[in-house]
């Protein structure tokens, strides 16, 4: 879901696919580049992160799919995420996202150049949105 509303938003392919589903799917969860979503809920839930944002956000599987996306970024800075997600809810993607965020360790730190698009099941009803970026600054 997540490649398929990528490429059909945006008209581009998020990471090539590979000889099978299985190995599709490691290698999303291998690559570098940073990739979660979360669902629908009201106060939605993380519900996907791979490898690289569960180091970023300093939090194993379990926890990250338990959490809910808002706690990402510091209550000063969740009215601006909160607009974002009413963009991308609007417009289906946006494109050079960046804003602070924080990890469960207390690391504060910029992303830069994300993509955030809205995910759906193939039936087109809504499923969550979800982001990816590859650039970040710690900050202080």
């Amino acid at each position: 879901m997540l490649r398929r509303c990528y490429r059909e938003l945006t008209g581009r392919i998020l990471l090539p696919a590979v000889e099978d589903s299985v190995a599709t799917a490691r290698m999303l969860y291998e690559t570098d580049l940073v990739v979660m979503s979360h669902n629908t809920a009201t106060d939605p839930v993380f519900n996907y992160a791979n490898l690289a944002a569960q180091r970023l956000f300093e939090m194993p599987w379990d926890d990250y799919v338990r959490t809910p996306s808002r706690l990402s970024a510091e209550p000063v800075d969740r009215a601006e995420r909160a607009r974002l997600m009413a963009a991308v809810a609007e417009r289906g993607f946006i494109e050079d996202y960046h804003g602070v965020r924080i990890s469960r360790g207390g690391r504060r730190f910029r992303i830069e150049q994300a993509t955030v698009w809205n995910l759906f099941d193939e039936a087109g009803n809504p499923a969550g949105q979800a982001a990816a970026f590859s650039h970040w600054v710690p900050l202080g």
